[in-house]
């Protein structure tokens, strides 16, 4: 949920200038609990250790970067032209369905039946 927090100043006695600063979930601290096998969390402790962060440093830090990871994997393509423009001609050109898709979509949905 978000909270906004309206606040105004005058500039040289004539001009009313509205700032709204907005705080979200996103600016509090929350926790996350989870039950892991031993064998894991000394594995996560090692890790830790050795990059010299603590256990949640390194947890949040990998789980962060993986999240990004599997985000930016549905979102972002990165293809230099020649690339891209093949993108765009099998976006714009498909090809044309084949016997199994034809008969795929000629069958009668399941939860139609």
């Amino acid at each position: 949920m978000s909270k906004v927090r309206a606040s105004t100043s005058q500039r040289h006695g004539t001009a009313t200038i509205a700032v709204a600063e907005r705080t979200s979930a996103a600016d509090t601290k929350g926790s996350i609990n989870l039950r892991i096998e031993a064998a894991t969390r000394q594995l996560i402790d090692d890790a830790a250790a050795v990059l010299g962060k603590t256990r949640t440093e390194f947890m949040i830090e990998s789980a962060r970067r993986q999240a990004i990871d599997v985000l930016l994997d549905q979102r972002l393509f990165m293809l230099d032209s020649d690339r891209y423009d093949a993108f765009m001609h099998a976006l714009d050109n498909p090809p044309a369905p084949g016997p199994k898709l034809q008969s795929l979509l000629r069958r009668v949905p399941a939860w139609q039946n």
